[in-house]
C-alpha cells in the first residue's frame, strides 16, 4: 500500500503541468487582447509604437543561461555527480535574481521615456507591456521562491541520485517560465 507521501509524490507532476496549462492559458489570453487593442488603435491610428528596452534583450539571455545551467547540472546529477547540484542551483537562483533586476532596469528605462502603466499619460501600448511583464515577472518570482526551497533541502542533503523528485518539479518550472519569456520577448518584439 502506497504512503500518503508517495501518493503526493506520484500525483505531483500531473498537477505541475495542469499548472503549466493554465498558466499557458492566462498569457494566451493577455497576448490574444494585446493582439485585438492593438488592432483596433493601429485602425484608428491611436497606437504609440515604443522601443523595448535593451535590458529585455539581457534578461532574455540570462534565462536561457540559467535554464541551459539547470538543464546541465541535473543531468550530471542525475548520472551521481552528487556535488554538483548544490552549486547548480545557486546558480540558476543568483541568474534568476539578476533576471528580475533586468526587469526592474527595463522598466526603469520605459517610465523614464514616459511610458507609464496607468493613469492620464499613459497608453494601452505602454499598459499591456507593463501588465505581460508583471504577470510574467510574478510567475518567476513562483519559480525562485521554489529554487530557494530547493537550494535548501539541497544544503540539508534530502537530494539522491535515487530520489530528486523536487529539483526534477523545480526544473520543469523554471524552463516553463524560461520559455513562456522568450515566447513573449518575441511577440513584443514582433507586434509593436
Amino acid at each position: 500500500m502506497e504512503t500518503l507521501q508517495q501518493q503526493r509524490k506520484r500525483a505531483s507532476k500531473p498537477l505541475l503541468w495542469i499548472g503549466i496549462g493554465s498558466i499557458i492559458m492566462a498569457f494566451a489570453g493577455m497576448t490574444s487582447g494585446y493582439v485585438v487593442s492593438r488592432t483596433t488603435l493601429v485602425a484608428n491610428e491611436q497606437w504609440i509604437t515604443f522601443a523595448l528596452p535593451p535590458a529585455f534583450m539581457y534578461s532574455t539571455i540570462v534565462m536561457l543561461l540559467s535554464s541551459a545551467i539547470f538543464w546541465w547540472g541535473k543531468r550530471t546529477f542525475s548520472k551521481g555527480n552528487a556535488k554538483i547540484l548544490t552549486p547548480t542551483v545557486a546558480v540558476v537562483l543568483i541568474l534568476g535574481l539578476l533576471f528580475m533586476w533586468l526587469q526592474a532596469e527595463a522598466w526603469g528605462q520605459l517610465m523614464a521615456e514616459n511610458i507609464i502603466f496607468a493613469g492620464a499619460q499613459s497608453h494601452p501600448s505602454g499598459s499591456w507591456v507593463y501588465a505581460i511583464f508583471i504577470f510574467h515577472a510574478a510567475h518567476v518570482l513562483g519559480g525562485i521562491i521554489a529554487l530557494i526551497r530547493t537550494l535548501i533541502r539541497s544544503l540539508r542533503g534530502r537530494y539522491t541520485v535515487e530520489d530528486y523528485h523536487g529539483v526534477d518539479l523545480t526544473a520543469i518550472y523554471w524552463h516553463f517560465v524560461d520559455l513562456l519569456w522568450v515566447y513573449l520577448y518575441v511577440f513584443l518584439s514582433v507586434m509593436r
